[in-house]
């Protein structure tokens, strides 16, 4: 019994990878696919790819996730809170998809544990989500935009001489370089979150001790979440590509060369599990800027500034409902 549990809560995880997935293809590619640097094919199959490999970089994210926000129970009781949190976390994804919304699947995911210890009556290491997810997801998004900014303004600095044509065409080429580090920086944050969430299965099953990353675990995490990303996520990605800005390509590289060093630097460096929707979109609006602020609209990222405020609560709440849904079925 309880091993069946156990493997029902490691293929919602698995479902809950691949939603992440489609729901973040277009943070790695919009803006290479929006400046028509890639064709749309193209930059999934090199996005999918790119995921696959940066899940393989580490794991200190997914220790965070997997020991680091919650304290599960044995046993039953807490499988039913692991499973009710993915229950959450895919609701969310799915609804935010749905109206192309680029909200985190990252604070869905930790919503959903929160919400689901909480229902539970269990114990959540606030410490650790104010360190690790509060303070990261508040800083993250302003270093986005400030960084974005300034890195812009130096490229329109160093090539205010050259050519429009002949620096945007430079640009296109080395967008498919920025936008494989995006995808790459996706790969080792969003995938860990999944490693980490099916660690904690195991050992609230009992079936694993300590928070090291079995290599299987990292296997299954990386190819649901490639093939997540393969199946794109297009109403997010016109989102993220057009409605914010209309992107030339070397705003879409600062964009990208931005997003994917904040994911690099919080990963290694701090094991924060961030948003990587949040770091691009914030770039996007950052180097927006840079042209007028009126190039900006602010009223769609005022709808995702909303998405992102939500996600948290909304995902707890939706874990919430579901684990009360569940409870009885484990006692």
């Amino acid at each position: 019994m309880l091993l069946t549990a156990v493997v029902v809560v490691i293929v919602v995880a698995v479902v809950f990878d691949y939603t992440n997935g489609f729901h973040d293809a277009a943070n790695a590619i919009a803006t290479s696919v929006a400046t028509r640097a890639l064709s749309p094919r193209v930059a999934l199959v090199m996005a999918a790819l790119m995921n696959l490999v940066g899940a393989f970089l580490g794991t200190a994210v997914a220790s965070t996730v997997g020991s680091g926000i919650i304290a599960a129970p044995q046993g039953m009781p807490g499988l039913a809170v692991v499973l009710a949190a993915l229950i959450g976390a895919i609701v969310w994804n799915l609804i935010t998809w749905w109206f192309g919304l680029p909200s985190s699947s990252s604070h869905a995911l930790i919503g959903g544990l929160v919400g689901a210890a909480l229902a539970s009556a269990g114990t959540v290491k606030w410490g650790g989500v104010l360190d690790k997810v509060i303070i990261p997801m508040v800083l993250s998004p302003v270093v986005g935009f400030l960084l974005a900014g300034a890195v812009m303004i130096v490229l329109l600095w160093i090539f205010k001489d050259s050519r429009p044509t002949r620096t945007a065409r430079g640009f296109r080429i080395a967008q498919t370089v920025s936008a494989a580090a995006m995808a790459l920086g996706h790969g080792l944050q969003d995938a860990q979150k999944t490693m980490g969430v099916i660690v904690l299965a195991l050992v609230v099953g009992g079936f694993h001790q300590g928070s090291e990353v079995p290599w299987w675990v990292v296997l299954v995490s990386a190819g649901a979440l490639s093939l997540g990303t393969y199946a794109g996520g297009w109403r997010i990605m016109r989102t993220l590509g057009r409605r914010i800005i209309d992107l030339d390509p070397p705003r879409g590289f600062a964009a990208e060369l931005t997003a994917s060093s904040i994911l690099y630097t919080t990963a290694f460096v701090f094991a924060a599990p961030i948003s990587t929707t949040q770091t691009i979109t914030s770039s996007i609006l950052g180097v927006g800027a840079t042209k007028r602020l009126s190039a900006v609209r602010w009223g769609v990222g005022g709808n995702i500034a909303v998405a992102w405020v939500l996600t948290l609560p909304a995902a707890a709440l939706c874990a919430a409902l579901a684990y009360w849904a569940l409870h009885p079925l484990v006692t």
